[in-house]
């Protein structure tokens, strides 16, 4: 079972930042938005150097449901956490989420997500992962992996305002709403009753780097950084941070530091967390 420490522990083997070099295959996208979620694949399965159908067969292996833009999350790991992959063009760009609000966790039970994600194997919840890649020129300059325990409130703070928003919507008087599970559906527009409008939520979130600015401050003087943040209690769950740990005595610019991170619920708390960190 694949999780976040094998991750880092393929990334920092690796050593290569190119989507266009790791897309490159018949199987692999060619756009830097499919590239990063490939390379993400190949993070997890550890199938940097494989390729056609043994690659295919590990990434099934590792992953119990592969996603698409229209609903969350992206990938799920099997037996283990959901992810979420976003690009930005700009290093300050926020996260455009679009219909989806931030996700603390991953619920079976979300109208949200497929049938198919509630389906891919027995669970109720999972934790997960928000990935965000700077890409420039199809290069991966930055790369960042923050859980959303640490990075988003509870899936109450979202609804609560989600739900203020059509219940007010919905009571303007004089307007005929259909059933619709955005903030508002609206028919008969014009006189000859032929247009609709729909009324969406676009939900955005700054990125993890402006996020968690008071702990990490990243630099641009590398061709490839990294940065990643887990709570204590997460990283307890983890039976292979051993090897993590051991691998960062050897290898000089992988480096891991206890730090302490605001609670999304209540930022007058603070969570031991580790933070791990690489470039080259």
């Amino acid at each position: 079972m694949s999780n976040i420490i094998d991750a880092i522990i393929n990334l920092v083997n690796y050593k290569n930042n190119s989507l266009l070099e790791n897309t490159a295959g018949n199987n692999r996208a060619n756009n830097s938005g499919d590239g990063l979620e490939e390379y993400v694949k190949d993070l997890f399965a550890g199938t940097f150097d494989i390729e056609g159908a043994q690659r295919l067969e590990k990434i099934g292996e590792t992953f119990s449901y592969l996603g698409n833009n229209s609903n969350p999350p992206d990938a799920m790991l099997r037996e283990g956490d959901a992810i979420e992959v976003k690009k930005i063009e700009t290093p300050n760009s926020a996260l455009a989420l679009n219909s989806s609000y931030p996700k603390n966790k991953l619920f079976a039970s979300s109208s949200m997500i497929s049938q198919a994600c509630k389906n891919a194997e027995a669970w109720k919840s999972k934790d997960i992962m928000y990935i965000v890649g700077f890409v420039q020129s199809n290069r991966l300059k930055q790369l960042s992996i923050v859980y959303g325990m640490d990075y988003c409130a509870d899936e109450s703070c979202y609804l609560r305002i989600k739900n203020t928003i059509k219940e007010s919507v919905e009571s303007i008087p004089s307007i005929e709403f259909a059933e619709s599970r955005e903030l508002g559906h609206i028919n008969k527009v014009d006189p000859l009753g032929i247009t609709y409008m729909r009324v969406r939520g676009m939900w955005g979130i700054e990125n993890p780097w402006k996020v968690f600015s008071y702990v990490y401050n990243r630099t641009f003087n590398s061709n490839f950084s990294f940065v990643c943040i887990i709570n204590d209690e997460k990283w307890a769950t983890f039976a292979n941070t051993s090897s993590l740990l051991n691998l960062a005595t050897t290898e000089r610019s992988l480096n891991i530091s206890n730090i302490r991170i605001k609670d999304p619920n209540n930022p007058a708390n603070l969570q031991d967390a580790k933070l791990i960190s690489f470039s080259f």
